[in-house]
């Protein structure tokens, strides 16, 4: 899912003295996935790199000056510094299509493609990379795709969702959000008081209270993570009432998707874990901004 407090997860333990570099520039983006092979990072000088295949991969290097990187499937997407999304589809060094400006958000999932644009407008497209775009929304603070469904947080901090096509009617979720997920059934938001709430089946099914003082909510398939303010990521698989796992402490960021977990730490390290939840971590690369799984 998205990288929901990132800026706000580095100013908690900059209190501390554990902060490393942060993403500046862009809104925050979905950084967990469905069960991909690929890891990507965005590295404190602005490269993107992406691996395919196990946490020992070899990274290719897919664009420099970036703010924000898309993984989904065999989409890449980048947000450059100047504000242009780009997205190529294939293998990692497959070529890149234009496709807005003026964007501060970019998201992905199967063949949509969505941007957030500086204005507040809100985009899809679903097809090709060349495919028309459908206006969603304005005045908007963030976007997520997933699957069929896609939603949006307004500037009043109201979060909605729609099913099925691009033009669907939204269905009010939240009030109060900072922060939205979609994985599969599931919906989660973070509320500004750092309660995360999911919901699993219809999108007006029950929420079910998951955890406090949360600064990121990530899900992926029967996963859902959170990172807490106090830097302490957690895991649980199965139900939604299920045990928490303890994953990681002095994280930044956390990121899912399939069997892979993804922390980053205030130093700027970045490690991936797959398998089950108590696997062994394996470092994946340092002076990383952001971790992004697909």
């Amino acid at each position: 899912m998205n990288l929901k407090s990132l800026s706000a997860a580095a100013a908690v333990l900059a209190l501390g003295g554990l902060a490393g570099p942060s993403t500046a520039g862009a809104v925050p983006g979905t950084v967990s996935g469905d069960g991909g092979n690929r890891i990507g990072t965005l590295r404190v000088n602005g490269d993107a790199y992406v691996k395919e295949g196990g946490p020992g991969a070899t990274w290719v290097k897919e664009s420099g000056n970036v703010k924000q990187v898309a993984l989904s499937g065999k989409r890449i997407g980048v947000l450059t510094g100047d504000g242009v999304a780009w997205v190529k589809e294939g293998g990692l060094s497959a070529t890149w299509v234009k496709e807005a400006t003026d964007v501060k958000q970019i998201a992905l999932s199967g063949k949509r493609i969505g941007v957030l644009k500086d204005n507040g407008e809100a985009y899809v497209k679903e097809g090709g990379l060349g495919a028309t775009w459908v206006k969603e929304s304005d005045k908007l603070k963030e976007l997520e795709l997933s699957g069929k469904r896609i939603g949006v947080i307004t500037g009043d901090g109201v979060a909605w969702v729609k099913e099925g096509g691009l033009s669907a009617s939204w269905v009010r979720e939240s009030d109060n959000a900072i922060g939205i997920d979609l994985a599969g059934n599931r919906i989660g938001v973070l509320v500004g008081n750092g309660v995360a709430w999911v919901k699993e089946g219809g999108l007006s099914a029950a929420w079910v209270r998951e955890a406090d003082d949360v600064i990121q909510l990530e899900l992926s398939g029967n996963r859902v993570g959170v990172l807490k303010d106090s830097g302490d990521a957690y895991v649980k698989e199965g139900g939604l009432g299920a045990n928490w796992v303890h994953e990681y402490t002095h994280a930044i960021q956390i990121a899912l998707s399939g069997n892979r977990i993804g922390v980053l730490k205030g130093d700027g390290d970045a490690r991936v874990k797959e398998g089950g939840l108590g696997a062994t971590w394996v470092l994946e690369a340092g002076d990383v901004t952001e971790l992004t799984l697909s």
